[in-house]
């Protein structure tokens, strides 16, 4: 597959991104270095992965995946001049003490640095704010609430220290991920008045049953021309029908397994019955629930790149088995048709 441009970063990626979330909790580490190779053969270029990973989070795991990553690339000699490394330093704790607890100037750089060690490289390829530091609705929160305002490193110290991160070679350029039409606004504002390293990417959410980065976003993000990583393109596993008969229970995939995971946005009743909905549709029209789902993303002028999670070679294969897959004018409007019903429920 052709590479696509990340902003006007200068980084060339395959518009397929393998994630990597799952390494070291879901997947252990022979079984994720086996993804990473085949990922790697298949012509993917691209890979994602954050500092506070595996999860679910906890302590005990944390910058297990970049380890992994890292252990990966020093037993394949080559490989890292193959791929573009992108990974996250995580924003505030959100009950995660065992981060720091705030998104400073030094954490960041600090951060950095403990992620170029675990990651066994001289350099990061982009490197992105895993949430804001600013009080604002994400993961599923729809409301913004000014009365939880706290003090918080601006918006401006946090570009200082990114900017500080490429003029010193440690990082080749930066991302915000989870962000809103204003975040992305303000970062490339001030980037351009104070001269400093502008955000070429924003990683958010973009499914059928979440397609919220549409209520503005993407004109936002088209405009000041940074690139969408569209993360959960098969909505935590919803949109592949796993769930279509069972529901969230027993041991098919991480929302089955991880109370902690029906607890978020993708486990209300409502995002798993539109995906049912999407599904059903899906196999009406010839496909398999993945490939419609992939497509709609693969397909999309707002996505640079999607990034696919996966926790066996054969789930790999069948999402990169999805790209070239085209969906008809008649099939997205019968899509449209659902969204308008349903709305975003896994916003």
């Amino acid at each position: 597959m052709n590479t696509v441009a990340l902003g006007s970063s200068g980084l060339q990626v395959t518009p397929i991104c393998l994630g990597t979330m799952t390494f070291g909790e879901q997947v252990q580490e022979a079984a994720a270095h086996a993804i990473l190779d085949r990922a790697l053969e298949r012509g993917i270029n691209f890979v994602d992965t954050a500092e506070m990973y595996s999860v679910p989070a906890k302590a005990e795991t944390c910058g297990a995946t970049e380890s992994i990553i890292g252990n990966w690339f020093a037993r394949n000699p080559g490989a890292r001049q193959k791929v573009v490394l992108a990974t996250k330093v995580a924003g505030p704790a959100r009950g995660m003490p065992w981060l720091r607890p705030e998104v400073s100037k030094a954490g960041i750089v600090e951060a950095c640095e403990a992620s170029l060690r675990r990651l066994q490289t001289d350099v990061i390829d982009l490197y992105q704010i895993h949430w804001p530091a600013r009080n604002m609705p994400t993961f599923g929160a729809l409301y913004f609430d000014p009365s939880k305002d706290r003090p918080m490193p601006s918006v401006l110290e946090q570009l200082e220290a990114l900017s500080g991160l490429v003029q010193a070679g440690q990082v080749r350029a930066i991302g915000l991920s989870n962000e809103s039409p204003y975040g992305v606004h303000e970062f490339v504002r001030l980037a351009a008045q104070h001269g400093l390293s502008s955000v070429a990417t924003v990683q958010n959410p973009y499914c059928l049953i979440n397609r919220s980065f549409e209520n503005g976003l993407d004109e936002t993000c088209h405009r000041l021309g940074v690139s969408l990583l569209a993360y959960s393109p098969l909505g935590f596993g919803l949109l592949s029908g796993k769930y279509d008969a069972t529901g969230l229970v027993g041991d098919a995939g991480r929302m089955a397994l991880y109370d902690s995971m029906r607890k978020q946005r993708w486990g209300r009743p409502e995002a798993l019955d539109a995906a049912r909905r999407y599904n059903a549709l899906a196999r009406e029209h010839g496909l398999t629930p993945v490939q419609m789902a992939l497509a709609f993303c693969y397909t999309n002028w707002r996505v640079a790149s999607t990034i696919i999670g996966v926790t066996s070679l054969a789930q790999l294969d069948e999402c990169l088995d999805a790209w070239g897959t085209t969906l008809s004018p008649e099939l997205l409007k019968e899509i449209d048709k659902i969204r308008w019903e349903v709305r975003d429920p896994a916003q």
